[in-house]
C-alpha cells in the first residue's frame, strides 16, 4: 500500500537491506517491529518492498520521534539480531520531506 495522506514537512527513514539465506525468525521480527513502531509517538506510516534488495520506508513527524524509535529497547534487540543473523548489508537514510505529489486512478 502506498501512503498518500501525509502532509509535509515530515521525515522518511529509508532502510535498504540485503539479507542472508537463513531468515529463521526474520518475518516474525519484522512484523513485530512494524506493530511496535505504530505505537510510537510521531509514527506516520510505513511502505516496504523486497526482491534482491529490500527497501522499507517509515514516516515520522520529527527527528526526535526517529531517535526515540531507534532507542526503543525491543527495537535495539532486534536490530542487533539483524546484524548477527539476517543482514549481509544495510544502509539507513533519514530525509526531510518538504514536498510530495502523486497519481492514483
Amino acid at each position: 500500500m502506498i501512503i498518500d495522506n501525509l502532509k509535509p514537512p515530515y521525515y522518511a527513514v529509508i532502510f535498504t537491506t540485503i539479507v542472508e539465506d537463513n531468515l529463521e525468525g526474520y518475518l516474525e521480527a519484522a512484523k513485530r517491529m512494524e506493530e511496535l513502531a505504530k505505537l510510537q509517538k510521531g509514527y506516520l506510516g510505513i511502505e516496504s518492498a523486497r526482491n534482491e534488495i529490500g527497501i522499507t520506508v517509515s514516516y515520522w513527524e520529527t527527528l526526535e520521534a526517529i531517535i526515540a524509535w531507534k532507542n526503543n529497547v525491543e527495537h535495539t534487540e532486534v536490530r542487533n539480531l539483524g546484524r548477527e543473523k539476517w543482514y549481509q548489508q544495510y544502509q539507513l537514510r533519514i530525509c526531510k520531506v518538504e514536498r510530495e505529489y502523486g497519481f492514483k486512478k
